[in-house]
């Protein structure tokens, strides 16, 4: 049969591949990350998703999502990607397959439940839920084209049957008379046949069937999108009871994976010639856990100077500077100020709405001589002379500065130590990261706090009062 001369040839290529091993730490990453962004498109494409693979590549290697995409094909996307990470560390660490670790995998490709469209036993359509790590709870039997259904295990035999494949896995994974492809690609379709899952089962028989392989010292599989039908096909011939079509196809995909494999350990080229932006795949996935929220979206200039003023830049002035007013009727001679980027403006009582006018008319009146490598906002407070400080009196001054940066701001507050001003930053963040309402109340509080301290230590300090 074809297939046993394929599984020869596979013998024959794991040979030659041994020979170049130990592969060096830099050329095994090199030919991982190719299988790996292979791995995750294909596999994942095969089952519906809608991701081309320059998005594909777009999402793993930048978080960069697609427009007018599922969000559900992203997420399936970065899930497969962490369990084919995972897998490579189970097999580093020589862990056996488990059951428990099967339901791990599940838990990483479809990362949460969802619904979907379902038919209920009397034909009426509804609504079910797509659980994750846990075996199916109803049939997912499926129609052939030719209108017929294929029966997988029911979800009352699917616990007894895992545990007879798992069962079969254990007692041959040491049994050196049984090829590791066909042994991987027979592992591969027993899984399907229970199809244990609500939803995900290929994908999780394709992580398998590598898992085994690369166990055994071969290179994954991989199944092409455009090969998806001659796989597909392979698949209903084994239904049909010719298994060797499908142990063949499956042969076929592990031999190419070897002379690519080999290639690679020759220190041949082994990308594609759109492919050379994967060779920083590993680096950025390992970034890709990171908030959206921390990416680097915009630039200081002064379109977004004039956003902040007209927005958190204003919610932030509403609620200091009557905080500030509260003290003025303490000192004399009180004239605090703002300070922005092209205009000064110096208040006492003013409404803080009016003063807020007066800001924002004055700088669109002076925009022009706006410099966005020197740019803050600020208000100082300057009151005069304490009231009742008499011959020991005493004046207070301090504030909260934004400095405006490249990709972002830096918020200082000034604090009361030991009789002497400090100013402290608070907060760092990127330009299109509002300050929060209880970021605010913390500048409000901290400000306030210490005019506060300032009076009650000077005044003590100064024999006023004890």
């Amino acid at each position: 049969m074809l297939y046993k001369q394929n599984l020869k040839r596979a013998s024959e290529l794991k040979n030659e591949l041994d020979t170049y091993r130990p592969l060096s730490p830099e050329m095994e990453q090199r030919i991982m990350q190719k299988f790996r962004l292979d791995w995750n498109y294909h596999s994942s494409h095969i089952e519906g998703n809608q991701l081309t693979y320059g998005e594909t590549k777009a999402l793993l290697l930048f978080g960069h999502t697609a427009q007018a995409k599922p969000l559900k094909d992203h997420i399936e996307m970065t899930g497969h990607n962490e369990a084919i990470k995972y897998i490579e560390d189970v097999i580093r660490q020589k862990r056996p397959l488990t059951e428990n670790f099967i339901r791990e995998l599940h838990q990483l490709i479809l990362k949460e439940p969802y619904e979907v469209d379902a038919i209920t036993p009397d034909g009426k359509p509804a609504r079910r839920t797509i659980n994750i790590g846990a075996y199916k709870t109803v049939p997912n039997h499926v129609k052939t084209k030719t209108g017929e259904i294929f029966y997988f295990a029911t979800p009352e035999e699917t616990p007894a049957k895992m545990n007879d494949l798992m069962a079969w896995y254990s007692n041959n994974i040491n049994n050196n008379d049984l090829h590791p492809v066909l042994f991987a690609t027979e592992f591969h379709y027993k899984f399907i046949c229970i199809h244990p899952f609500d939803d995900g089962n290929g994908r999780i028989a394709r992580l398998l069937m590598n898992f085994i392989l690369m166990q055994k010292g071969y290179p994954p599989a991989i199944i092409k999108t455009e090969e998806k039908y001659d796989y597909f096909a392979a698949l209903q011939q084994a239904d049909a009871g010719q298994l060797e079509f499908f142990f063949n196809y499956i042969c076929e995909q592990a031999n190419n994976s070897l002379q690519l494999m080999i290639k690679g350990a020759k220190g041949d080229s082994i990308d594609e010639p759109d492919d050379i932006d994967k060779k920083i795949a590993l680096l950025e996935q390992d970034l890709e856990s990171i908030d959206e929220d921390q990416e680097i979206k915009t630039h200081f200039n002064q379109q977004v100077y004039l956003e902040v003023l007209n927005t958190w830049g204003s919610d932030l002035i509403k609620a200091v500077v009557p905080t500030i007013q509260k003290f003025n009727r303490l000192f004399t001679e009180t004239q605090h100020l703002f300070s922005g980027s092209v205009v000064s403006i110096p208040f006492v009582n003013e409404p803080v709405e009016v003063l807020l006018k007066s800001i924002q008319l004055k700088t669109m009146e002076q925009i022009n001589n706006f410099n966005e490598h020197d740019c803050k906002l600020e208000v100082r407070t300057f009151y005069g002379s304490f009231k009742k400080g008499g011959l020991k009196s005493f004046g207070c001054n301090y504030g909260f500065r934004i400095r405006f940066e490249t990709i972002k701001y830096e918020v200082f507050v000034d604090e009361f130590d030991e009789g002497k001003r400090k100013e402290s930053m608070v907060f760092e963040k990127l330009l299109h990261q509002a300050l929060t309402p209880n970021e605010m109340n913390k500048i409000n509080t901290m400000l306030g706090n210490t005019i506060y301290e300032h009076i009650d230590y000077f005044t003590r300090e100064n024999g006023l009062r004890k």
